[in-house]
């Protein structure tokens, strides 16, 4: 590489591309992002290939291996989501918008995961144009279809396992710590997704002719999603609790620390709008967010949607569902007990159907261990600041694959600020947390090399 690349046209360049792999009218587009990344790798020095698969391509690209030297694995994807509402965003989502007074850039994907993984990207390209080489060797493998699930990857992964053999991975697509803080997360929940749906008579009736004889399956539904929690927030489901990992003493006390620093629940109810928060009693916010299960209705539906009134009782109703588990819980066996305890609560005169949705095991990785401890440093050097231990309330279900598969320790580095707006109008990316990416990642691979 004869210049170093200039790190914000670069992201400029890499945020226009509508990567949105759910929508098939965008796969040229998602193919011309992957060419795209795959073409700045070989301008950095690396070798690269776009590996094609029955979805989106897999882009891969490797410094020449040192057998002397360890070897990291950075994992990221390029695929965003929808951008849909297009109203509510204050500039077009593919054209990427620089506010200079809140230091922050605007588009679709750049906090999820375009401008993270672009700053590791390019910390091995200024580490390359300052020494010449690198501490350790490195493989990226940047995906292009996360934001569905990774249909494809796991297959690629047992593919490709010698070649992609490494001593640790890193991936930067969670967040930071609550006030914009760093932190390492050593544990995701997992997620089970559920529908059901009530049906009760065969077409939509009369609600003064048939009302008070015939069960209406919208109130069924109600009561059901009822009985899924007790006053106290606490999960009702026989057994749900049983396989549950408790959190050890030391993980209550680094969730007390965030909560104190951070203002976490103060901060939380700004983010999401609310004057008061509400949660399974006796823990914390934190706690509650990333280290107990959950389970919340994501949807609910039936009968008349229009304007003014038309009096029936509906046919059907339907409920979806998802499970945030955490680590032991299956999230299979989940999905068998609550169909059960629902069938169990079923009143006379309804039937159900229960459609199993996408699920993903929760994950828990050590944050002491020494890959763990370099991090740590590294995350302290170039933030300035000791790093909080965090426990992400979200699921990256490969996180687990890679740990099945590889078997190596993984680190969840976060670069998102709390409100990147991810998967919302108006996603955006604090430059402070980009440029201090691209250092936190020079930093790391001293570190690990170590």
């Amino acid at each position: 590489m004869s210049t170093p690349l200039d790190p914000i046209a670069t992201l400029v360049e890499y945020l226009r591309f509508p990567s949105i792999s759910t929508q098939q009218e965008h796969a040229p587009q998602v193919r011309a992002c992957a060419e795209w990344l795959e073409s700045l790798f070989k301008k950095i020095g690396l070798h690269a290939i776009a590996y094609p698969t029955e979805g989106h391509p897999i882009v891969v690209a490797k410094t020449i291996p040192d057998p002397k030297k360890k070897t990291l694995f950075i994992y990221g994807h390029y695929d965003v989501q929808p951008p849909e509402p297009l109203e509510e965003w204050k500039s077009p989502p593919f054209q990427p918008h620089i506010d200079t007074k809140e230091e922050r850039i605007y588009a679709r994907g750049s906090s999820d995961n375009k401008a993270p993984t672009l700053a590791h990207i390019l910390g091995v390209a200024k580490t390359l144009q300052e020494k010449g080489s690198l501490p350790v060797n490195v493989i990226f493998l940047i995906e292009g279809e996360e934001e569905i699930g990774s249909p494809h990857l796991d297959h690629f992964l047992q593919e490709h396992q010698a070649e992609l053999a490494s001593d640790v991975i890193v991936i930067s697509d969670t967040g930071m710590a609550p006030g914009n803080l760093p932190a390492i997360t050593y544990a995701l929940r997992g997620i089970a997704a559920m529908e059901f749906i009530v049906r009760g008579p065969a077409h939509d009736l009369h609600s003064g002719l048939f009302g008070g004889a015939v069960a209406n399956p919208l109130t069924v539904a109600a009561r059901l999603i009822a009985s899924l929690h007790d006053e106290n927030g606490h999960i009702l489901i026989p057994g749900f609790y049983d396989d549950l990992q408790p959190q050890e003493p030391w993980e209550r006390d680094a969730a007390k620390a965030l909560e104190q620093v951070s203002q976490a629940d103060q901060y939380i109810k700004e983010l999401a709008g609310v004057e008061e928060l509400f949660g399974e009693t006796g823990f914390s916010t934190c706690e509650r967010i990333g280290a107990r299960p959950s389970v919340e209705v994501n949807g609910f539906g039936g009968g008349y949607q229009g304007t003014g009134t038309k009096t029936i009782l509906p046919k059907e109703a339907f409920v979806k569902l998802s499970f945030r588990l955490v680590a032991n819980q299956n999230p299979k066996i989940i999905l068998e007990q609550a169909s059960t305890y629902l069938r169990n609560q079923l009143p006379p005169g309804v039937s159900l159907d229960i459609i199993f949705g996408h699920y993903g095991e929760a994950c828990l990785m050590n944050p002491t261990s020494s890959y763990g401890k370099a991090a740590r440093e590294a995350l302290k050097e170039s933030f300035g600041t000791e790093p909080f231990l965090l426990r992400d309330g979200a699921s990256i279900p490969i996180v687990a694959q890679f740990k099945k598969i590889f078997g190596v320790d993984i680190l969840l580095i976060g670069l998102a600020n709390p409100d990147c707006a991810m998967h919302s109008p108006n996603e955006n990316m604090l430059l402070r947390n980009f440029f201090n990416g691209i250092t936190l990642n020079q930093i790391l691979l001293e570190r690990l090399a170590q």
